[in-house]
């Protein structure tokens, strides 16, 4: 199916072209709004371990970083031990940083924090008002790195004690779950997802 995608007539954003991991993402997943908790979660740690890299560099490891973050589940990831850092320090699965697996624990203690008050999807959300922004970039050059949303939205992370959540990184997460939708006009995916969101 994937190799058929490769070979249709379908106009599509130019930056997953060439490669059958990057076309399915864009095809399936970038760009559609997405809810759940967890889910934002997950995506929020995976776009900051892409800090410096290129996100088809975290998305080929997104199952081994699934099973060495523990499903991504905040509760045991707000508790890894010294002795748990270090075993994922040695996993060649993952982007083996110090500081990118630090910041996986203390977000995880962030979001169980930030849960208390009410849900994380709200809280996301609101940075565009509960309603995705649907862009109409002729190129893709033309996509900002950052919007004043995301700058809102990083400050907001920051002092709730998140790490890895620039303005850069947050506005890569706001494309990524469709808070804003990206895909340049021509591309189809652009209309069926203005349409349907």
């Amino acid at each position: 199916m994937i190799k058929s995608m490769l070979n249709s007539s379908e106009n599509r954003c130019i930056w997953p072209l060439g490669d059958e991991v990057y076309l399915k993402y864009h095809d399936e997943e970038w760009g559609v709004p997405v809810y759940d908790d967890l889910e934002l979660f997950e995506k929020l740690i995976l776009d900051g371990s892409q800090a410096g890299l290129s996100w088809i560099t975290i998305l080929k490891r997104q199952a081994n970083y699934r099973k060495a973050y523990d499903q991504f589940d905040p509760l045991k990831m707000a508790n890894w031990t010294d002795k748990k850092i270090e075993t994922l320090l040695k996993n060649s699965g993952i982007i083996r940083n110090r500081l990118k697996i630090l910041a996986a624990r203390q977000n995880a203690k962030s979001y169980i924090e930030l849960i208390e008050e009410g849900n994380f999807s709200d809280f996301l959300w609101s940075f565009v008002n509960h309603k995705p922004i649907t862009n109409c970039w002729k190129s893709w050059d033309e996509t900002p790195a950052k919007t004043i949303e995301s700058e809102k939205m990083s400050k907001e992370l920051k002092a709730r004690g998140f790490q890895f959540v620039g303005p850069t990184i947050c506005y890569a997460f706001m494309q990524a779950v469709g808070m804003v939708n990206d895909h340049i006009t021509s591309c189809f995916r652009h209309s069926q997802i203005a349409k349907k969101y």
